[in-house]
């Protein structure tokens, strides 16, 4: 479901964001329009590196706030991201080896609030997520986060896989939350670490799980078999915490 908040909508409108140099987290526009006013937005999608969905008139009409969309609706960020540099300052400012959760796919607002505040609680200095597929940084997710947003980094990129590559040439190794790993206990999770959580369907994705170095199962004894993604997130990021302080 769409939020309306940070939601604007119209040809004059959506320009008007993205000339004034607002952060569309997605842009929508109705399939089949080229004309020029549209084809000058989709200009300035391109030069700002918006995400562009082109969508049926149904589900356009369905999304608009008032039914006057022109063919052309975005979602704005309401939160500024960060960037890499920033979470390694944040880092070394601490005098820590660097911890961070890449977030692989979450789609859920309150699930992305709810784990940005578990990392700020574990003393994580940022939080990664993909630009596709997955939730950004709503109005939502910033007010599930309980104010954690406002001192934790939150990073967008465009692959996790590339991005992990080059975090481990720094040295960062990373593990991921899956039921058919080995017991977290069982790992060492010390050092420049990366935990990464998956969506809160389908899990870690291949390619990513792939690029992890170990994959931590969470011991349960109950009879269902899964946690919800920021309750394993909250598990394991305490199970990195133990160790990096008290082991």
């Amino acid at each position: 479901m769409l939020e309306k908040e940070n939601w604007v909508e119209g040809r004059n409108s959506v320009l008007e964001a993205f000339r004034a140099g607002k952060l569309v987290e997605r842009l929508y526009v109705l399939k089949g329009c080229q004309d020029g006013p549209v084809l000058n937005i989709l200009r300035e999608a391109k030069k700002a590196k918006a995400l562009v969905d082109f969508v049926p008139k149904e589900r356009l009409d369905h999304m608009s706030a008032d039914g006057k969309h022109q063919g052309v609706a975005a979602q704005l960020s309401a939160f500024t991201y960060s960037t890499m540099e920033d979470v390694f300052a944040l880092a070394e400012r601490r005098g820590e080896e660097p911890f961070v959760f890449l977030l692989d796919g979450i789609e859920d607002p309150h699930n992305l609030g709810a784990i940005i505040r578990t990392a700020n609680l574990a003393g994580a200095h940022g939080v990664i997520i993909p630009k596709r597929r997955a939730v950004g940084l709503t109005s939502t997710v910033v007010k599930a986060s309980a104010g954690a947003i406002h001192y934790t980094p939150v990073v967008k990129v465009t692959n996790l896989s590339v991005l992990m590559e080059q975090l481990k040439e720094k040295g960062m190794w990373f593990v991921c939350a899956d039921m058919d790993g080995e017991v977290m206990y069982r790992h060492n999770l010390t050092g420049s670490i990366g935990l990464v959580i998956g969506n809160e369907g389908n899990g870690v994705s291949r390619l990513v799980k792939e690029h992890c170095d170990y994959v931590a199962g969470i011991p349960m004894a109950g009879d269902i078999d899964s946690l919800n993604a920021s309750v394993a997130a909250g598990v394991l990021a305490f199970e990195i915490v133990r160790q990096r302080r008290f082991s």
